[in-house]
Formats: structure tokens, C-alpha cells, sequence
């Protein structure tokens, strides 16, 4: 079973959460979910196919249609126990069911209010849990107001960078008064790892929560910025190529209509098939296939032409890496040398 989703346009929010059920040790109905944490005042689709979740949705729809959307530790865990779950989730509201032909549930949910599992009940029809209520715990306004206006600007500055994110989320953010709101909103939208949403999810405290968020949006844009640059420096790269072969181009249809085109293109092709064969140094290689690309630029009938040519003629012409026979011992001279040696050392004494 898979449980697939996609956040619904934050624009249509309500700005009330889901029904809830009041008091203490209220028993639930648990939707384990994976790739994915529901935050409160977030409206997703889910694709729902394991068995015990297709009946913990079924049983719901029967009562009050509110059921606790849990993720799972491991998304990889195709029967999750009561282990694989977090003990934090959200209570939401089922707002559409839908059976497909494959045997899969498509469900609407909009997320209501926070929840801690205290203990599972067993039962082998779907999970079911005794919960009680996470309420917000609110500090001073002045600092919560600020930190929401902090907030606001940096996932400006965050939407600029992830072209994911609809331009319309900012409009509605901006309409949002309540701080634990803004701040559940704004960390639904962020690439953040299941753990890390998990987080955010477990923090009571609205302030903190505001921090937390601000702290992932710093750390999200720094790596969209260095993103944003190497994209632009290959970018810069493939014009620059593009650029030289349309050149290149224009330049090989100048020398067709010149009649300069085919014979040069041979001996150029030539030139270099011997700069590579020839063993030379990686810098005389380096330095020879660079003058090869500067002659192709050049009418062959130009004098500088003529001077780099000579240059790579000269260049492959030395020995490169070959070693000669010769023996360069004197003892190992014939006679005659020898002869001549000494002959010479005879003059030079006598004329002292």
C-alpha cells in the first residue's frame, strides 16, 4: 500500500481548524502515513490502500469522520506496529472519500489540532489510540508578532528561490493573524525530512515553533542560493559552446563560398590526428591543441597563419620521448678519436 499526497492550494485554508472532541483519553482512529506529516490548518490528499487503513477510514466516515493522521518512523515499512509510529499527529477532518477502481481510497482531509498518543488499543481491524489534546502554549504577543513578520519576509524571500511554490501562498500567508497558524503554514510548504517535520509538529510552544521554522528557512535558502549559482555558471557554460559553434558555423560557410573550406578542414584534421599521436608532454599537448584551435579561426592564407603553422611543424618534429644509442663515454672512443685527443693535449703543453 502506498499513501501518496500533494498539499492542496494553501489559498482556500479555512481559518478555523476541524471539529474536535473535547477532554481527555478520547479514543481515535490512527491513519499511520508515510512521506508525509500533517500539520493542523493543512488541507492534502491521500491515496489510502493498505487494509487497516481502507477500515480505520471506513469506520470513521460511519461516526464523526475525524480520525488522527500519525507518520510512520520508517516510510519504507509496509505493515508499520505500533512501534513504527510517532506518538504525535494531528486530529483532522475527513472532507471526501472516494473508492477507485483498483481498490485504493482517494480521502480529502484537512488537518484540526494537534494529538498525543498515550496508549494503543489492540484491535486487528485498524489502529486505534487513546489520545489527549497538545494545545498551544502562547507567549508574549509582541514577541509572537514579531517573529511573525520575520517569518513572513524570510519564505518571501524563500518563494523567490523555490519555484515549487506558488507565488499565491504569500498572498495568503499574509492574511493570516494567528501565529501558530502562520507558523504550522509556512513549515507544511518547506523541503524539510519527515524527522524534521515531525519536529515542528511536537513543538507546543508557538514561539519556538516561529524559531525553529525561521532557523530551517536560513539553512533551505543558503542551499537554494548555491543552487541558483551553478545552475547559472553551466548556463553561462552552455551559451559560451553554443555560441563558439555557431561561429565555428559561420565561419566554415565564409570559407566554402572563399574556396578555403575542404582543403584546409583536411590538413587541419591531419595536424591534429599528428599532435595526438606524437608523445608529447601534457603541456606541449595542451599548448599544441590550442594553436590547432587557433588556426582553424584563422584564413589560412593570413600570415599569422603561416607563423603558427611553422611553430607546429617545428614543435612535432622534435624527438619527443625518444632515446638515441649514442654513448657519450670517452673510454668507449675508437682509436682514432683517442689519437686525436692526445695529439691535442701534446700541442696545447708545447705551446706553453
Amino acid at each position: 500500500m502506498t499513501e501518496q499526497n500533494r498539499p492542496a492550494e494553501r489559498g482556500a485554508l479555512p481559518d478555523k481548524a476541524g471539529p474536535e472532541k473535547s477532554g481527555q483519553g478520547d479514543l481515535m482512529a490512527v491513519l499511520p502515513l508515510r512521506d508525509i506529516v500533517v500539520f493542523p490548518h493543512m488541507i492534502v490528499p491521500l491515496f489510502v490502500g493498505r487494509e487497516k487503513s481502507v477500515r480505520a477510514l471506513e469506520a470513521v466516515m460511519k461516526e464523526d469522520k475525524q480520525i488522527l493522521l500519525v507518520a510512520q518512523k520508517n516510510a519504507s515499512q509496509d505493515d508499520p506496529s505500533v512501534e513504527d509510529i510517532f506518538r504525535v499527529g494531528t486530529v483532522s477532518t475527513i472532507l471526501q472519500l472516494l473508492k477507485l477502481p483498483d481498490g485504493t481510497v482517494k480521502v480529502l482531509v484537512e488537518g484540526g489540532r494537534r494529538a498525543k498518543i498515550v496508549s494503543f488499543k489492540e484491535t486487528e481491524s485498524y489502529f486505534e489510540a487513546k489520545t489527549e489534546p497538545m494545545p498551544d502554549v502562547i507567549g508574549e504577543r509582541k514577541d509572537l508578532e514579531a517573529l511573525g513578520r520575520t517569518v513572513v519576509s524570510q519564505f518571501e524571500q524563500y518563494i523567490k528561490l523555490n519555484k515549487k511554490i506558488a507565488p499565491e501562498v504569500l498572498v495568503s500567508l499574509n492574511q493570516i493573524e494567528e501565529p501558530s497558524k502562520l507558523a504550522d503554514t509556512v513549515a507544511s510548504h518547506l523541503n524539510l525530512k519527515i524527522p524534521e517535520k515531525q519536529d515542528l509538529l511536537e513543538i507546543a510552544k508557538v514561539s519556538e515553533r516561529l524559531e525553529r521554522v525561521f532557523g530551517h528557512m536560513e539553512s533551505e535558502i543558503g542551499v537554494l542560493q548555491v543552487e541558483k549559482r551553478i545552475r547559472n555558471r553551466v548556463k553561462r557554460q552552455m551559451e559560451k559552446t553554443q555560441r563558439e559553434y555557431y561561429l565555428n558555423e559561420q565561419l566554415k560557410a565564409i570559407q566554402k563560398e572563399l574556396g578555403e573550406g575542404e582543403d584546409g578542414k583536411d590538413e587541419l584534421a591531419e595536424l591534429e590526428e599528428r599532435v595526438n599521436k606524437t608523445k608529447l608532454t601534457k603541456e606541449a599537448h595542451d599548448k599544441a591543441m590550442a594553436e590547432v584551435k587557433k588556426l582553424r579561426s584563422m584564413s589560412p592564407m593570413s600570415a599569422e597563419a603561416t607563423v603558427v603553422r611553422n611553430y607546429l611543424d617545428w614543435l612535432l618534429s622534435i624527438p619527443w620521448q625518444q632515446r638515441t644509442k649514442t654513448k657519450r663515454d670517452i673510454g668507449f672512443s675508437d682509436d682514432k678519436s683517442l689519437l686525436f685527443v692526445r695529439a691535442s693535449v701534446s700541442t696545447a703543453s708545447a705551446c706553453k
